[in-house]
């Protein structure tokens, strides 16, 4: 008895996360934050429901719950030649990046090969890797791309009759030649249950047809991720001083010397 409740202590007393230098504190239902909507900093994503989220007030920062458990690092089927590791900030000067997947801009967390510069939303990593949808009788299983060999031909979307992007992710029944865009045969994305093909690699679990540099590359893809987001704060450091010292330039009398 005693130890559940140092374990609900525990749970209520928030836990650590590496996007935040401040412990996250569990937010359900709370009064403080009736009549407002928090905006999740990790997917981008209004709490528009009563799932429970994680916080630090000082700093409004929150994420979801799914989000704060999203594994750091992701073998993904979509980039089988290397692990994903996850970022909290994107490692481009524009701070933003573009969804493999999806094909919208982030601003927030992604899943992230530095190498090759692929990323994806939390969310369209955590698509499942087959649906059912109402104007289909099949399931519709989930492609990385157009399904047709000839890249060039033009696909329409069987749900909002849309053009689809060659490149994007879609869902799509084979034999029926019917597919749809990922958003519209999951009306509201978010962050879930990863499917099995896409877990973590883990050294416990042993598996003889385990690539055995698979941790190897992991901790290589942290690092050089880690590396690209110092160097981009570097720079941007070393422009903002550039543009002060201009600035200080052109506000200062300018001195003359008579010879």
């Amino acid at each position: 008895m005693g130890r559940q409740n140092r374990s609900t202590n525990a749970a209520a007393q928030g836990k650590q996360h590496f996007s935040h230098p401040h412990i996250l504190k569990p937010i359900v239902n709370s009064a403080e934050y009736v009549g407002s909507t928090l905006t999740c900093n990790a997917c981008e994503k209004q709490n528009n429901s009563n799932k429970p989220f994680y916080g630090c007030n000082s700093c409004l920062y929150f994420l979801h719950e799914n989000c704060f458990n999203a594994p750091r690092f992701l073998v993904h089927s979509s980039h089988p030649s290397h692990p994903l590791t996850l970022l909290q900030t994107p490692t481009y000067s524009s701070r933003s990046y573009t969804c493999k997947a999806c094909g919208s801009a982030g601003n927030g967390f992604c899943f992230s090969c530095a190498a090759c510069e692929f990323d994806i939303h939390l969310e369209c990593a955590s698509c499942p890797s087959s649906v059912l949808v109402d104007k289909h009788p099949h399931q519709l299983g989930l492609h990385f791309g157009s399904p047709y060999d000839d890249k060039s031909v033009e696909y329409v979307c069987d749900i909002c009759s849309v053009v689809m992007n060659k490149d994007d992710w879609l869902y799509y029944c084979a034999g029926c030649d019917f597919g749809s865009h990922v958003q519209c045969a999951i009306v509201r994305p978010e962050v879930g249950v990863f499917p099995k093909q896409q877990c973590p690699i883990s050294d416990s679990i042993p598996n003889p047809n385990r690539n055995p540099n698979a941790t190897l590359e992991m901790i290589n893809a942290a690092n050089e991720a880690h590396e690209q987001i110092v160097a981009a704060q570097i720079s941007a450091q070393i422009a903002a001083r550039g543009r002060e010292a201009c600035l200080d330039l052109i506000g200062s009398p300018r001195r003359y010397s008579y010879f």
